[in-house]
């Protein structure tokens, strides 16, 4: 008989992969496929951001840096005729834009999502229209709806006429009371399409025990919506008012394709963004260290607005639980 000297092998221990979990790659592997994306958002987001910062602290002669200033580009800024007078103006202007743009383009989103997510039909067909401006780009979309509110040959002064309303027929983008109204319409019509997918997968999320038991309870659909719905996306509502805050206040393709570098009519949509890229490109010989410093300002402020609104958004959450 022959006797087996084979060792037996069940409380061997098998050899771990190296990773961050049961089956996972090693390390290396994963760190190759971030590392591409990566040093592209460092290239041009982390170093032009820095690059920003340290080129606002010093004299500019054309692209010749020149002696440290400490804080005399952000001073003239303030001060320096005509940005004294462009960058209040401008940034009140962000500010329209974005009240504006929450109650008209996240309104509606919420409005359309809720409708869709009632809707057994059609669903996906108009999830797509709504959707699909928001892939076009800004300067094409402004350039499209600066064609169509043409006062002479537009389309939409043409319709005010056939119906009968010629009275509200008028040179939108032309007169400075409607100017940024007009652009703050086009880009809510370009962008609904973004918040209404949010609140769509929001609407989805939320139990249907939750509806089941208030419809038992007799709660009509508005109630359902104002009590139970609503408060539970006040997650998704954070997200979209943050996002839709940072984007309104870095808004510059489609005001410029509308409304010209200047913010015509008579400067009535002018922005940071435009004031950003004609003190840049248009300031003279010392613009490059006031374009930094104005760079550095916005992002400042769009960063540490942004990080209150969260916070506040936050703990109105906790509130709720």
């Amino acid at each position: 008989m022959t006797v087996s000297t084979a060792k037996p092998t069940r409380g061997k221990k098998r050899k771990r992969a190296k990773g961050v979990g049961t089956g996972a790659p090693p390390w290396e592997i994963i760190a190759l496929f971030i590392l591409p994306a990566f040093l592209l958002y460092t290239i041009f987001m982390i170093w032009p951001l820095f690059q920003s910062l340290y080129f606002s602290f010093f004299e500019f002669k054309g692209l010749a840096r020149g002696g440290f200033v400490g804080l005399r580009n952000f001073h003239e800024l303030f001060t320096r005729y005509p940005l004294n007078e462009q960058l209040p103006r401008a940034f009140w202007h962000n500010v329209y834009f974005f009240i504006g743009t929450m109650l008209i383009q996240n309104t509606m989103g919420l409005l359309f999502a809720k409708l869709l997510y009632a809707s057994r039909f059609g669903k996906r067909f108009f999830q797509t229209v709504f959707t699909l401006p928001y892939l076009i780009s800004a300067l094409v979309v402004g350039y499209l709806w600066s064609l169509m509110l043409n006062p002479l040959f537009g389309p939409v002064n043409q319709i005010l006429r056939a119906i009968g309303l010629e009275s509200l027929a008028r040179p939108w983008l032309g007169d400075p009371a409607t100017a940024l109204p007009a652009i703050i319409l086009v880009n809510a019509w370009q962008w609904v399409g973004f918040p209404m997918l949010l609140f769509s997968a929001g609407l989805a999320n939320i139990s249907n025990e939750l509806r089941e038991a208030a419809h038992i309870d007799g709660a009509t659909s508005w109630k359902l919506f104002r009590h139970i719905e609503l408060p539970l996306l006040l997650p998704v509502i954070g997200i979209v008012t943050v996002l839709t805050f940072i984007g309104n206040f870095n808004v510059f393709g489609i005001v410029w394709a509308m409304g010209g570098v200047n913010g015509e009519p008579a400067g009535a949509t002018d922005v940071l963004g435009l004031v950003f890229y004609r003190t840049a490109f248009r300031g003279g010989v010392d613009a490059f260290g006031l374009a930094s410093a104005l760079a550095v300002l916005m992002f400042i402020f769009i960063f540490g607005v942004s990080m209150l609104m969260l916070r506040y958004f936050r703990h109105m959450e906790e509130n709720l639980t």
